[in-house]
């Protein structure tokens, strides 16, 4: 029987954790993740749009790039993943660190034979 995948995303704001988090996928058996280099919508609004930059005081401290890691893992193992990457990022206080959630995964076709 086929276990249930979901697909793991991790918007990550604090680059610093990314190889412990990436360590803690290898030792959950995780061996294949996709690493994106993302910048939130605050920084695009803040920055980019004239008519909100009366806006940037207010990202004084914030991150404006992260990473956004997507991961198909086995449904059993989701808990494990994110009580570790939480433990983990326990150290930081306050909004910002970033969010991890999950999408079902309906089908997967490899790309080539094997």
């Amino acid at each position: 029987m086929q276990q249930n995948k979901k697909l793991l995303i991790l918007i990550l704001n604090r680059e610093e954790y990314l190889e412990d988090i990436l360590a803690l996928f290898l030792e959950l058996g995780i061996s294949g993740a996709t690493i994106l280099e993302s910048i939130g919508m605050g920084r695009i609004v803040t920055y980019d749009i004239p008519v909100f930059a009366g806006f940037r005081d207010l990202m004084i401290g914030n991150r404006p790039y992260n990473k956004t890691i997507l991961s198909v893992v086995d449904d059993e193992i989701i808990p494990q993943v994110v009580e570790g990457v939480k433990s983990l990022c326990s150290d930081t206080k306050g909004p910002g660190v970033g969010l991890i959630f999950t999408l079902p995964v309906c089908n997967i076709w490899r790309l080539t034979e094997e």
